[in-house]
Protein backbone atom coordinates (compact mmCIF):
# COMPACT_ATOMS: atom_id res chain seq x y z
CA UNK A 1 0.00 0.00 0.00
CA UNK A 2 1.16 3.55 -0.75
CA UNK A 3 1.23 5.98 2.16
CA UNK A 4 0.38 9.59 1.23
CA UNK A 5 3.04 12.16 2.14
CA UNK A 6 2.82 13.28 5.76
CA UNK A 7 2.07 16.92 6.47
CA UNK A 8 4.47 19.62 7.66
CA UNK A 9 3.78 23.07 9.04
CA UNK A 10 2.84 25.45 6.25
CA UNK A 11 1.09 22.78 4.16
CA UNK A 12 -2.34 23.49 2.72
CA UNK A 13 -5.46 21.41 3.39
CA UNK A 14 -8.42 21.45 0.99
CA UNK A 15 -11.86 21.37 2.60
CA UNK A 16 -14.74 20.04 0.56
CA UNK A 17 -18.23 18.77 1.30
CA UNK A 18 -19.07 15.75 -0.83
CA UNK A 19 -22.43 15.16 0.82
CA UNK A 20 -24.61 17.39 3.03
CA UNK A 21 -24.43 21.18 2.86
CA UNK A 22 -22.47 23.21 5.37
CA UNK A 23 -21.58 26.86 5.93
CA UNK A 24 -18.16 28.42 6.37
CA UNK A 25 -19.24 29.79 9.74
CA UNK A 26 -19.94 26.26 10.99
CA UNK A 27 -16.36 25.37 10.08
CA UNK A 28 -14.69 28.27 11.88
CA UNK A 29 -13.69 26.30 15.01
CA UNK A 30 -12.09 23.69 12.75
CA UNK A 31 -10.25 26.34 10.73
CA UNK A 32 -8.89 27.77 13.97
CA UNK A 33 -7.66 24.30 14.90
CA UNK A 34 -5.85 23.89 11.56
CA UNK A 35 -4.12 27.23 12.09
CA UNK A 36 -3.04 26.16 15.57
CA UNK A 37 -1.41 23.12 13.92
CA UNK A 38 0.51 25.42 11.58
CA UNK A 39 -1.54 24.49 8.51
CA UNK A 40 -3.20 26.72 5.96
CA UNK A 41 -6.43 25.83 4.19
CA UNK A 42 -8.50 26.39 1.09
CA UNK A 43 -12.29 26.16 1.15
CA UNK A 44 -13.90 24.43 -1.79
CA UNK A 45 -16.83 25.84 -3.71
CA UNK A 46 -19.09 23.33 -1.98
CA UNK A 47 -18.71 25.22 1.29
CA UNK A 48 -21.77 27.52 1.53
CA UNK A 49 -23.27 25.87 -1.57
CA UNK A 50 -26.81 24.50 -1.36
CA UNK A 51 -28.90 22.17 -3.50
CA UNK A 52 -31.72 20.71 -1.42
CA UNK A 53 -29.88 18.79 1.34
CA UNK A 54 -26.62 18.62 -0.63
CA UNK A 55 -23.60 20.93 -0.71
CA UNK A 56 -24.38 21.83 -4.30
CA UNK A 57 -25.55 19.52 -7.08
CA UNK A 58 -23.68 16.36 -8.05
CA UNK A 59 -21.67 18.16 -10.74
CA UNK A 60 -20.43 20.85 -8.38
CA UNK A 61 -19.49 18.36 -5.67
CA UNK A 62 -17.65 16.22 -8.20
CA UNK A 63 -15.78 19.18 -9.69
CA UNK A 64 -14.86 20.52 -6.26
CA UNK A 65 -13.34 17.24 -5.11
CA UNK A 66 -11.67 16.71 -8.48
CA UNK A 67 -9.96 20.09 -8.26
CA UNK A 68 -8.47 19.26 -4.88
CA UNK A 69 -7.41 15.78 -6.01
CA UNK A 70 -5.44 17.36 -8.86
CA UNK A 71 -4.10 20.46 -7.09
CA UNK A 72 -0.43 19.91 -6.16
CA UNK A 73 -0.62 22.66 -3.52
CA UNK A 74 -3.27 20.71 -1.60
CA UNK A 75 -1.53 18.12 0.59
CA UNK A 76 -4.68 16.64 2.17
CA UNK A 77 -8.40 16.68 1.43
CA UNK A 78 -10.57 16.95 4.54
CA UNK A 79 -14.26 16.25 4.06
CA UNK A 80 -16.36 18.80 5.87
CA UNK A 81 -19.49 16.84 6.59
CA UNK A 82 -21.12 13.46 6.03
CA UNK A 83 -24.77 12.64 5.48
CA UNK A 84 -25.35 11.21 2.03
CA UNK A 85 -24.24 11.94 -1.50
CA UNK A 86 -20.67 10.85 -2.33
CA UNK A 87 -21.81 7.69 -4.08
CA UNK A 88 -23.84 9.79 -6.53
CA UNK A 89 -20.73 11.02 -8.32
CA UNK A 90 -17.88 8.65 -7.39
CA UNK A 91 -17.79 7.18 -10.92
CA UNK A 92 -17.31 10.62 -12.51
CA UNK A 93 -13.98 11.22 -10.76
CA UNK A 94 -10.62 10.87 -12.49
CA UNK A 95 -8.03 9.49 -10.06
CA UNK A 96 -5.12 9.35 -12.53
CA UNK A 97 -3.21 12.29 -11.01
CA UNK A 98 -4.12 11.23 -7.48
CA UNK A 99 -2.61 7.78 -8.08
CA UNK A 100 0.67 9.41 -9.13
CA UNK A 101 0.73 11.77 -6.14
CA UNK A 102 -1.49 10.38 -3.35
CA UNK A 103 -2.67 12.75 -0.62
CA UNK A 104 -4.57 12.06 2.56
CA UNK A 105 -8.35 11.75 2.18
CA UNK A 106 -9.91 12.36 5.60
CA UNK A 107 -13.43 11.64 6.81
CA UNK A 108 -15.78 8.84 7.82
CA UNK A 109 -19.45 7.83 7.53
CA UNK A 110 -20.49 8.70 3.94
CA UNK A 111 -16.77 9.03 3.09
CA UNK A 112 -16.58 5.23 3.33
CA UNK A 113 -17.34 5.43 -0.40
CA UNK A 114 -14.02 7.19 -1.01
CA UNK A 115 -12.11 4.99 1.43
CA UNK A 116 -13.31 1.81 -0.25
CA UNK A 117 -12.87 3.07 -3.80
CA UNK A 118 -9.32 4.31 -3.14
CA UNK A 119 -8.38 1.15 -1.22
CA UNK A 120 -8.62 -0.70 -4.52
CA UNK A 121 -5.88 1.58 -5.90
CA UNK A 122 -3.52 0.41 -3.15
CA UNK A 123 -3.45 3.77 -1.36
CA UNK A 124 -4.00 4.41 2.35
CA UNK A 125 -6.74 6.79 3.53
CA UNK A 126 -7.63 8.24 6.91
CA UNK A 127 -10.90 7.25 8.58
CA UNK A 128 -11.25 10.14 11.01
CA UNK A 129 -13.63 12.82 12.18
CA UNK A 130 -15.11 15.23 9.69
CA UNK A 131 -14.03 18.84 9.81
CA UNK A 132 -17.38 19.70 11.39
CA UNK A 133 -17.50 19.13 15.17
CA UNK A 134 -13.87 18.00 15.46
CA UNK A 135 -13.46 20.79 18.01
CA UNK A 136 -16.08 19.28 20.36
CA UNK A 137 -14.84 15.69 20.21
CA UNK A 138 -12.40 14.22 22.73
CA UNK A 139 -8.80 15.35 22.92
CA UNK A 140 -7.84 11.80 21.95
CA UNK A 141 -9.86 12.22 18.76
CA UNK A 142 -7.96 15.35 17.77
CA UNK A 143 -4.59 14.00 18.85
CA UNK A 144 -5.04 10.80 16.87
CA UNK A 145 -5.74 12.51 13.54
CA UNK A 146 -2.98 15.06 14.14
CA UNK A 147 -0.43 12.35 14.91
CA UNK A 148 -1.27 10.33 11.80
CA UNK A 149 -1.16 13.35 9.49
CA UNK A 150 2.20 14.53 10.84
CA UNK A 151 3.75 11.06 10.71
CA UNK A 152 4.07 10.48 14.44
CA UNK A 153 4.04 7.01 15.99
CA UNK A 154 0.43 6.07 16.49
CA UNK A 155 -1.71 3.34 17.99
CA UNK A 156 -4.68 2.89 20.32
CA UNK A 157 -4.78 0.92 23.56
CA UNK A 158 -8.08 0.85 25.41
CA UNK A 159 -8.58 -0.51 28.88
CA UNK A 160 -12.20 -1.36 29.59
CA UNK A 161 -14.57 -3.52 31.49
CA UNK A 162 -14.65 -7.08 30.21
CA UNK A 163 -16.96 -7.36 27.19
CA UNK A 164 -18.52 -10.81 27.09
CA UNK A 165 -18.80 -10.67 23.29
CA UNK A 166 -15.12 -9.92 22.69
CA UNK A 167 -13.04 -12.80 21.35
CA UNK A 168 -9.56 -12.91 22.80
CA UNK A 169 -6.68 -13.30 20.39
CA UNK A 170 -4.22 -11.53 18.10
CA UNK A 171 -4.65 -10.75 14.42
CA UNK A 172 -2.50 -9.09 11.79
CA UNK A 173 -3.62 -7.74 8.44
CA UNK A 174 -4.58 -4.70 6.41
CA UNK A 175 -7.28 -2.58 8.06
CA UNK A 176 -10.37 -1.97 5.90
CA UNK A 177 -13.98 -0.92 6.35
CA UNK A 178 -16.00 1.99 7.64
CA UNK A 179 -19.72 2.59 7.88
CA UNK A 180 -21.69 -0.66 7.69
CA UNK A 181 -24.57 0.81 5.67
CA UNK A 182 -22.14 2.17 3.08
CA UNK A 183 -20.12 -1.05 2.86
CA UNK A 184 -23.39 -2.90 2.30
CA UNK A 185 -24.44 -0.47 -0.43
CA UNK A 186 -21.13 -0.83 -2.30
CA UNK A 187 -21.23 -4.61 -2.64
CA UNK A 188 -21.01 -5.58 -6.31
CA UNK A 189 -19.87 -2.11 -7.40
CA UNK A 190 -16.39 -0.96 -8.53
CA UNK A 191 -15.95 0.39 -4.98
CA UNK A 192 -16.51 -2.98 -3.32
CA UNK A 193 -13.58 -4.21 -1.21
CA UNK A 194 -11.98 -7.63 -0.75
CA UNK A 195 -11.72 -8.61 2.90
CA UNK A 196 -9.92 -11.97 2.88
CA UNK A 197 -7.02 -11.95 5.34
CA UNK A 198 -7.83 -8.40 6.46
CA UNK A 199 -9.10 -6.80 9.65
CA UNK A 200 -12.55 -5.35 9.07
CA UNK A 201 -13.81 -2.30 10.97
CA UNK A 202 -17.54 -1.47 11.03
CA UNK A 203 -19.67 1.19 12.72
CA UNK A 204 -23.11 2.70 12.18
CA UNK A 205 -25.64 5.24 13.40
CA UNK A 206 -29.41 5.58 13.66
CA UNK A 207 -30.32 2.27 12.02
CA UNK A 208 -33.18 -0.10 12.63
CA UNK A 209 -31.96 -3.25 14.35
CA UNK A 210 -33.44 -5.48 11.67
CA UNK A 211 -31.52 -3.41 9.08
CA UNK A 212 -28.31 -4.25 10.95
CA UNK A 213 -29.25 -7.92 10.75
CA UNK A 214 -30.08 -7.70 7.03
CA UNK A 215 -26.75 -6.00 6.27
CA UNK A 216 -24.75 -8.49 8.32
CA UNK A 217 -26.50 -11.41 6.63
CA UNK A 218 -25.62 -9.89 3.27
CA UNK A 219 -21.95 -9.48 4.24
CA UNK A 220 -22.00 -13.09 5.37
CA UNK A 221 -23.64 -14.40 2.19
CA UNK A 222 -21.21 -12.53 -0.04
CA UNK A 223 -18.23 -13.99 1.83
CA UNK A 224 -17.00 -10.73 3.38
CA UNK A 225 -16.97 -12.18 6.91
CA UNK A 226 -15.72 -15.72 6.28
CA UNK A 227 -11.97 -15.25 5.87
CA UNK A 228 -11.27 -12.19 7.99
CA UNK A 229 -8.14 -12.00 10.11
CA UNK A 230 -10.13 -10.06 12.72
CA UNK A 231 -13.13 -7.80 13.28
CA UNK A 232 -13.35 -4.43 15.04
CA UNK A 233 -16.80 -3.06 15.88
CA UNK A 234 -16.90 0.64 16.69
CA UNK A 235 -19.85 2.75 17.75
CA UNK A 236 -23.25 1.27 16.98
CA UNK A 237 -25.05 4.41 18.05
CA UNK A 238 -28.71 5.39 18.51
CA UNK A 239 -30.13 2.14 17.18
CA UNK A 240 -33.88 1.96 16.67
CA UNK A 241 -36.37 -0.88 17.01
CA UNK A 242 -39.89 -1.77 15.86
CA UNK A 243 -42.94 -1.88 18.11
CA UNK A 244 -42.38 -5.62 18.26
CA UNK A 245 -38.73 -5.76 19.43
CA UNK A 246 -36.09 -7.50 17.35
CA UNK A 247 -34.85 -9.03 20.60
CA UNK A 248 -31.13 -8.39 20.31
CA UNK A 249 -28.73 -5.47 20.44
CA UNK A 250 -26.70 -4.45 17.39
CA UNK A 251 -23.62 -6.06 18.92
CA UNK A 252 -25.50 -9.32 19.53
CA UNK A 253 -26.75 -9.29 15.94
CA UNK A 254 -23.20 -8.91 14.67
CA UNK A 255 -22.01 -11.65 17.02
CA UNK A 256 -24.64 -14.03 15.65
CA UNK A 257 -23.58 -13.34 12.05
CA UNK A 258 -19.96 -14.30 12.78
CA UNK A 259 -20.69 -17.13 15.22
CA UNK A 260 -19.30 -19.85 12.95
CA UNK A 261 -16.00 -18.09 12.34
CA UNK A 262 -12.92 -18.14 14.53
CA UNK A 263 -10.98 -14.86 14.68
CA UNK A 264 -10.38 -12.12 17.27
CA UNK A 265 -13.23 -9.64 17.67
CA UNK A 266 -13.60 -6.50 19.75
CA UNK A 267 -16.70 -4.41 20.36
CA UNK A 268 -17.16 -0.78 21.42
CA UNK A 269 -13.87 0.35 19.88
CA UNK A 270 -13.60 4.17 20.06
CA UNK A 271 -14.31 5.05 16.45
CA UNK A 272 -17.49 6.03 14.64
CA UNK A 273 -20.42 8.33 15.40
CA UNK A 274 -19.34 8.82 19.01
CA UNK A 275 -17.55 11.50 20.98
CA UNK A 276 -14.30 9.51 21.07
CA UNK A 277 -13.69 8.95 17.35
CA UNK A 278 -10.07 7.81 16.98
CA UNK A 279 -8.35 7.96 13.61
CA UNK A 280 -7.85 4.72 11.67
CA UNK A 281 -5.38 4.40 8.80
CA UNK A 282 -7.30 2.26 6.32
CA UNK A 283 -5.20 0.06 4.10
CA UNK A 284 -2.32 -0.11 6.57
CA UNK A 285 -1.14 -3.40 8.04
CA UNK A 286 -2.07 -3.42 11.72
CA UNK A 287 -1.88 -5.72 14.72
CA UNK A 288 -5.04 -6.24 16.76
CA UNK A 289 -4.63 -7.67 20.26
CA UNK A 290 -7.82 -8.44 22.16
CA UNK A 291 -7.28 -9.38 25.78
CA UNK A 292 -9.68 -9.91 28.65
CA UNK A 293 -9.78 -6.27 29.76
CA UNK A 294 -7.95 -4.39 27.05
CA UNK A 295 -7.75 -3.93 23.30
CA UNK A 296 -4.64 -2.74 21.47
CA UNK A 297 -4.50 -1.67 17.83
CA UNK A 298 -0.97 -1.03 16.55
CA UNK A 299 -0.31 0.66 13.20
Amino acid sequence: MKTPTYLSKGDCVGIVSTARKITASELQPFLNLLESWGLCYKLGRTIDASYHQFAGDDELRSQDLQQFLDDDEIKAVWCARGGYGTVRFIDTLDFSEFKKNPKWIIGYSDITVLHSHIHNFGIETLHANMAMELDIKTEATRTSVHDVLFGKEYGSEIASEENKLNRIGMAEGALVGGNLSLLYSLIGSPSDIKTDGKILFIEDLDEMLYHIDRMMQNLKRTGMLKNLAGLIVGGMSDMRDNTIPFGKTAEEIINDAISEYDYPVCYQFPAGHIMDNRALVLGRKVILEVEKKSVKLSF
